[in-house]
């Protein structure tokens, strides 16, 4: 049974919009706060809270989720015995982009709660832990810059009336999308990121900047004096992917030099481990020809709908693609799948060796041996799958007082196939309003998009 059948009736109502179900299914299981999964409970529980109004709550929450994350510490015994029965034994520490996103909601909370402060206190914190992820991966093929938090930051330094750091944030966030999103996810820099970088350089008088940037775009910038609010609307479409367990086998050969060889020919993989020959007899490998291991891959849930725009006073907005949640969540554990796999190849031949080397002195016990080892090899499957496909936005700079927006979700996927959503805006001259959106729909999943 994977993550997502552990807590289906949570998951469905979750995905049929009846959050208060979703959120009574969490709170049913007493024992959820000790358990290894309770980064995950505490995440989940943020989000159904959120979408419920209740952000302090929600806030609370999430706040468990960071202080866990600050706080975990390696229990080493812990680790050993994930090694030698199944990764789901340790803690779940969270994925490093669920990380980030819990600060994200946190923050979104404080902006509905008016505490811009708070907010600012989380893209400090975001800010932070972007720096320890720069320090923890070091190759230029890993992805490890977010752009979509520091186009965040950038977002919340503007409403604060804070133009110069508005202006580096939105030029870092430019940066990593011109460079890390279009390498790794073939993504392009938001249009409204672009209006955003001219905006702040003009207001900053950086005139330097606003010509290179002008050029670089192909844009002219045009500096509206008119007093008027923005309407910041973040549209969080779709689900992101679910992990499932996946199966390989390898072969084992008995190379040169002592070293002991575990090959898939069909998947061009091979894990090498050096093994002098008495320790590979010993051991019982050489008894062994071919070992089937399990792992983690998600699985993708498109999202029904891709294309969405604003309408007012008959002029359109149209919403551009921040973070695909889903091409992150797939890139993240693939740069780790390698090393999740070598480790899983070594665990299983070691399992398999001694029920193999215990079959020679006694067949029950042997079996009996074989049969736990059935049991706890297990992938760790556990994942954040309340989360996102993509996240959208786009900034409208209204007339002060009440403004009628329309929001149309339109589908890709079924030609035709769209939605109209009328809202209302009390919309402050110099404030800036901040409004989030939730399409829950979804295709049918998608199982072959993982790398293995």
């Amino acid at each position: 049974m994977n993550y997502y059948q552990t807590i289906y009736t949570f998951n469905s109502n979750f995905e049929r919009g009846n959050f208060g179900e979703a959120q009574a299914a969490l709170a049913k299981d007493k024992k959820a706060e000790t358990r290894k999964t309770k980064l995950l409970y505490y995440m989940n529980m943020g989000v159904v809270a959120s979408l419920q109004g209740n952000y302090a709550e929600s806030n609370v929450y999430f706040e468990k989720a960071y202080m866990l994350g600050e706080d975990y510490q390696v229990n080493y015994l812990n680790e050993a015995a994930s090694f030698l029965l199944n990764p789901n034994i340790v803690e779940y520490k969270g994925e490093d982009f669920e990380i980030l996103m819990v600060h994200y909601y946190k923050a979104l909370n404080f902006l509905k709660l008016g505490d811009k402060e708070a907010a600012l206190v989380e893209c400090k914190r975001m800010d932070i832990k972007l720096s320890k992820l720069s320090s923890k991966y070091t190759s230029e093929n890993k992805f490890q810059r977010d752009a979509f938090i520091h186009l965040l930051m950038g977002i919340i330094y503007d409403a604060n009336g804070d133009a110069n750091n508005a202006f580096i944030a939105y030029r870092n966030a430019l940066d990593i999308y011109q460079n890390d999103y279009h390498k790794f996810f073939n993504q392009e820099v938001p249009q409204q990121l672009k209006e955003d970088l001219l905006r702040t350089a003009y207001v900053n008088n950086f005139s330097e900047d606003l010509r290179r940037y002008e050029k670089e775009f192909g844009m002219q910038y045009k500096h509206d004096k008119s007093k008027k609010g923005d309407l910041v609307f973040l549209w969080h479409n779709g689900l992101g992917p679910v992990k499932v367990e996946n199966g390989i086998n390898f072969t084992i050969l008995r190379g040169q030099g002592g070293v002991v060889n575990f090959t898939n020919q069909d998947l061009a993989l091979n894990f090498a481990f050096p093994m002098d020959d008495s320790t590979y007899h010993k051991s019982g490998l050489s008894s062994l020809e071919f070992i089937r291991i399990t792992f983690p891959k998600y699985v993708e849930r498109p999202a029904l709908y891709n294309h969405a725009q604003l309408v007012w006073n008959d002029q359109s907005y149209p919403l551009n693609l921040a973070e695909d949640v889903n091409a992150i969540a797939f890139k993240t554990l693939n740069q780790r799948m390698l090393l999740e796999v070598g480790k899983s190849v070594l665990r299983v031949a070691l399992k398999k060796a001694a029920e193999y080397t215990m079959r020679k002195e006694n067949d029950n016990a042997g079996a009996l041996i074989g049969l736990v080892n059935a049991i706890t090899e297990q992938a760790d499957t556990r994942s954040w799958q309340s989360v996102p496909h993509g996240i959208y936005y786009t900034r409208l700079s209204l007339p002060e007082g009440n403004q009628q927006v329309q929001f149309i979700t339109k589908s890709g996927i079924n030609a035709g196939m769209e939605q109209t959503h009328p809202m209302n805006f009390d919309i402050k001259a110099g404030k800036t309003l901040f409004h989030t959106f939730h399409s829950l729909e979804m295709s049918a999943p998608i199982t072959a998009v993982s790398g293995y």
